[in-house]
C-alpha cells in the first residue's frame, strides 16, 4: 500500500486520490505529494536512486505509486541524516532482500535455501553494524553539544552576574 503523503506538505486535492488509485502522476503532482522539488526528483533518477520514470505520449515524466513510495523512503532517510550513498546502499539491501525472498520461495533445494538465508543474515549483520556505528557517532556529537551548551550557560550566568553587579553599583541610593 502506498505511503500517505505527509500532512505538512501541501498537495492538490485530486493527486492523493489519483495516487491511491494507482494512476501515474506527472512530476508536478509528485512534487506536491512528496514535498520534493522537480529538480531533486530528476537528480534522484540521474543518481540511480529512482528508476527512470515512464513517459507519457507527450514525453512528460509519469510516476506510479511504487515510485512515490521510493521517493518518500529516500526523503525520509535523507531527513534522518543518511547520505545519498548510504541511501543507495540501503535501497540496494532492500532490493537484495526482495530478490533473495523470491529465490528462496522459487526453490525446494535445502542447500540453496540455506545459502540464501546465510546471505540475508550477513546483510542484516552488516546493516546493524553500520547503524550501530552511526548511533555511536551521533551519541558522541550529542555529548559534545551538551558539553558546549553547559559552557554557554556558564558564560551566560557569568555575564548576567557581571551585568547585575554593574547595575547595582550605578544605582543611585535613595
Amino acid at each position: 500500500m502506498p505511503r500517505q503523503p505527509r500532512s505538512d506538505v501541501p498537495r492538490a486535492s485530486g493527486h492523493a486520490r489519483d495516487t491511491a488509485a494507482g494512476a501515474p502522476l506527472p512530476i508536478g503532482a509528485v512534487v506536491e505529494v512528496t514535498g520534493l522539488t522537480a529538480r531533486t526528483v530528476r537528480y534522484y533518477e540521474q543518481m540511480g536512486l529512482l528508476s527512470p520514470a515512464a513517459r507519457s505520449s507527450g514525453r512528460q515524466r509519469r510516476y506510479d505509486p511504487s515510485d512515490l513510495e521510493r521517493l518518500h523512503t529516500i526523503r525520509d532517510l535523507g531527513e534522518a541524516g543518511f547520505s545519498l550513498a548510504e541511501i543507495a546502499e540501503l535501497l540496494e539491501d532492500e532490493a537484495a532482500r526482495e530478490r533473495g525472498r523470491a529465490a528462496f520461495y522459487a526453490t525446494d533445494d535445502a542447500q540453496v535455501r540455506m545459502a540464501i538465508l546465510e546471505a540475508a543474515q550477513a546483510r542484516y549483520k552488516r546493516r546493524i553494524e553500520g547503524l550501530d556505528a552511526r548511533i555511536a557517532r551521533l551519541a558522541a556529537l550529542r555529548r559534545e553539544a551538551i558539553h558546549r551548551l553547559a559552557l554557554v550557560r556558564e558564560r551566560l550566568a557569568t555575564e548576567q552576574h557581571a551585568r547585575d553587579e554593574a547595575s547595582a553599583e550605578t544605582a543611585v541610593p535613595a
